[in-house]
């Protein structure tokens, strides 16, 4: 049984298991020996994949071998477009800024359908050109858009997802791993008790998450943010180390402990020109430590975990106040 499971992103559509297995598990196991700690046998560690639910069907080529600028449809793929242009924004100097007068949100709608559809050519137009994105396709980038709307906006895709990466946890799991998409699958499987009997998961590791986008992610996720702003802790998690590129467009919130709480460790790392790459992620050495820690059990004991839960629940409340309003007259609200 697989001590590290590892849950890949999106864009994985034509690939399997056995290949993702092949490419990432030595990258994995060399991240860990980097930090220099005992590193897992290859069999310690296993690939949860979701990928093929996201192939076309039928004999013939599917919409993602031919997607363009008119293709980004839906408002909630329109709004991720921007948020990752205006990322790559802050982080290339190469890269000119959306205008802010209209380009950063789904404000644009049907009625400038027109202006919307210059504003995606522009968005794609510049994140190709960017340093860190060099000979990505416009179609690449709005097939992976898609995923990741997609994964939110569809049911059957949802708890298939979550199914797989049930299916590769065990009792004997003490790591969970995952990158971009797959953090998102990672979090909503470990929250979801039904599938969860029995697991302790020592340590989740994300690399290159979204799951801090307050306003595309986090209001979707499954179960939904408490009234007071903060997301729900997975009970059969520990620790989570969550790890990303300064640069990484996909990573558009790099810190998730302001969202999830005390329990996160927010750890940023260089990439080089490939930011959002998995293999990249998985070879530093702050993913190895992270890693490490989780199977040798350094991590917080039942007292510290509830400790943690408690300052949680303080400043969830205190948030909660702080939005509740004040009387004109300054009197009781009751």
């Amino acid at each position: 049984m697989a001590k590290v499971v590892f849950v890949h992103g999106v864009g994985k559509q034509y690939l399997s298991e056995d290949s993702l297995a092949r490419d990432l598990v030595p990258e994995l196991r060399g991240g860990v020996r980097l930090a220099r700690a005992p590193v897992p046998e290859p069999e310690d560690v296993a690939i949860a994949f979701y990928g093929d639910l996201f192939r076309p069907r039928g004999g013939r080529a599917g919409p993602s071998e031919s997607f363009d600028a008119s293709d980004v449809e839906s408002d909630e793929e329109y709004a991720l477009l921007m948020e990752w242009w205006a990322k790559a924004a802050r982080t290339d100097p190469g890269v000119p800024a959306p205008d802010e007068s209209g380009g950063r949100g789904p404000a644009v709608r049907a009625g400038s359908q027109l202006m919307r559809l210059q504003l995606v050519r522009a968005a794609l137009d510049a994140l190709t050109g960017a340093q860190f994105l060099t000979g990505i396709l416009d179609r690449v980038l709005i097939s992976d858009l898609k995923q990741l709307v997609g994964y939110l906006t569809d049911d059957d895709i949802r708890e298939r997802a979550k199914a797989r990466l049930a299916a590769r946890i065990t009792p004997e799991t003490r790591v969970v791993v995952a990158h971009s998409l797959g953090s998102v699958v990672a979090y909503e499987t470990l929250c979801d008790e039904t599938l969860n009997t029995g697991r302790d998961v020592h340590m989740l590791v994300t690399l290159g998450s979204p799951l801090g986008m307050r306003g595309l992610v986090l209001p979707r996720l499954r179960p939904e943010p408490a009234a007071g702003g903060l997301a729900r802790w997975p009970r059969a998690l520990r620790r989570w180390t969550n790890i990303a590129d300064a640069t990484d467009i996909v990573a558009v919130v790099r810190e998730l402990r302001p969202a999830f709480g005390s329990r996160v460790t927010d750890v940023t790392v260089h990439n080089g020109s490939h930011m959002h790459e998995a293999t990249r992620y998985l070879t530093a050495v702050e993913t190895g430590r992270a890693i490490a820690a989780g199977l040798s059990g350094a991590v917080p004991d039942a007292a510290e975990r509830q400790d943690a839960e408690r300052q949680d629940a303080e400043r969830q409340n205190a948030e909660r106040q702080d939005a509740e309003p004040v009387p004109a007259d300054g009197g009781s609200a009751g």
